[in-house]
């Protein structure tokens, strides 16, 4: 996928470039952003040209219109998912079609560079997975989420189940799914589910002073960074402090070492090649 020809091809998203920070927008307002089948291939495409992209330094995800994203839009069940389900279709075969579709979102936590969801008014079901999918999380004051699959006899299957107790615990993240909670982001903020709570009229300017601070620092270290917190999720303590070891290591003989080390000697702000 040609990552200009992608652009002008994308008809349920919008991307966008700031220098070094791009702009990914759900761009299906008159739904409230809600996720087709092509909504989530589009995603995943693009997030697979994205991965690569070594000037990139931020994304920053959005929704256009009045939300952030209404979660999934019922026309998925009349697609190929809800052929597969409805015509008896293999468990391993609709395991597949879920997992294809959790790529979506994975590439914004697995991405080298930093993943920002700035999100307003509603985020639910698949919406609110995929804000966590991102590293970080902005959210408006009058903004609802939750994971409310339960609902229709189903459960969060676009990694709900693994991000959310990451970010609050196992007993709230299973009293919030259990439960089809909504909550408001005076809540989510409370209990750890976004990192900042802004009004609605300050979302923009304060999603894109973080963006430029966060693509300001050295690529090397935030890709380590990044990579050093999933292990100490996922790893005992003395195999997470060798991913630690491992990719400052690549920090202290990088050009970006260097580059910092004069900046601060010429009193001038550094420029940082990711190398």
């Amino acid at each position: 996928m040609d990552l200009q020809a992608g652009e002008s091809a994308l008809e349920t998203l919008r991307f966008e470039r700031e220098g070094n920070v791009g702009r990914l927008k759900l761009n299906r307002p008159e739904r409230l952003n809600a996720m087709t089948g092509e909504l989530w291939n589009e995603l995943r495409d693009l997030g697979a040209v994205l991965r690569d992209d070594a000037d990139l330094r931020v994304v920053v995800v959005g929704g256009e219109g009045r939300a952030f994203s209404s979660g999934i839009d019922t026309s998925v069940f009349a697609g190929a998912f809800g052929d597969a389900v409805s015509s008896g279709g293999t468990e391993d075969r609709v395991v597949e079609m879920i997992m294809r579709t959790q790529e979506a979102f994975g590439w914004l936590a697995d991405a080298p560079f930093a993943t920002i969801a700035a999100v307003h008014g509603y985020a639910l079901g698949a919406g609110l997975q995929l804000a966590l999918a991102c590293d970080l999380r902005v959210f408006a004051r009058g903004t609802t989420v939750g994971l409310l699959e339960l609902q229709y006899g189903m459960m969060p299957d676009l990694g709900g189940t693994q991000r959310l107790p990451r970010l609050v615990g196992p007993g709230k993240a299973k009293e919030l799914i259990f439960t089809r909670a909504k909550i408001d982001a005076e809540e989510a903020h409370r209990i750890g589910l976004c990192e900042r709570l802004v009004d609605g009229a300050e979302l923009d300017a304060e999603v894109t002073e973080l963006a430029r601070t966060i693509a300001a620092q050295p690529p090397l270290a935030i890709r380590g960074v990044k990579a050093a917190i999933r292990a100490a999720g996922e790893l005992e303590v003395a195999a997470g402090l060798r991913v630690e070891a491992e990719h400052q290591a690549a920090c202290l003989v990088s050009d970006d070492l260097k580059e910092a080390m004069a900046a601060f000697a010429a009193q001038r702000p550094p420029r940082y090649e990711g190398r």
